[in-house]
């Protein structure tokens, strides 16, 4: 069973294309064309996270693509696919020495080079112009502003992100 913390969100499909099974795709990383070895891409299903393998894709702009996934050979078929969260194995991302989605950090312990442990990064919240990583600890949510200048020090192997976090920010 494939766990919540070993995948990123990287996008939503969105409704079908054309009568042979292709489904738009949003994305927010391109992650899925830069890796060779992962063939496949993780839907979140009624809760449940299900590997689907890609036939085929190619892309439309930017930030969408044209997705086409093993099984899915009918538009009906696709149409059940609508609205639902995309994910990348986040062992594929480890493989890769850039990062280039906030979404990697989910799951990191945050470590503040003043204030000492602030919790585990749960979300990223990327709604606004300002994305914002959700930590909880303890059950108490706080948001933090996801800024390179923050970050002081990176752990992938222990999932440990230290930042210096401006004072006032907490409060």
């Amino acid at each position: 069973m494939i766990k919540k913390d070993e995948v990123f969100k990287i996008g939503i499909l969105n409704k079908p294309h054309g009568i042979k099974g292709e489904l738009s795709f949003t994305f927010t990383d391109d992650i899925f064309d830069r890796v060779d070895d992962c063939d496949y891409l993780i839907l979140l299903l009624d809760g449940i996270l299900v590997p689907f393998f890609l036939e085929e894709y190619r892309f439309r702009s930017d930030n969408m693509a044209l997705v086409k996934f093993e099984g899915i050979d009918s538009a009906e078929a696709a149409r059940r696919f609508t609205n639902v969260e995309v994910y990348f194995p986040k062992k594929y991302m480890d493989e890769q020495d850039e990062i280039t989605s906030w979404n990697f950090f989910v799951g990191f312990q945050v470590k503040d080079v003043r204030h000492g442990d602030l919790g585990s990064i749960v979300d990223v919240d990327d709604a606004t112009i300002n994305v914002l990583f959700v930590i909880e600890k303890e059950g108490k949510e706080l948001l933090l502003p996801a800024h390179e200048e923050f970050i002081v020090g990176l752990d992938k192997k222990k999932k440990i992100l230290t930042v210096d976090i401006p004072e006032g920010l907490l409060d």
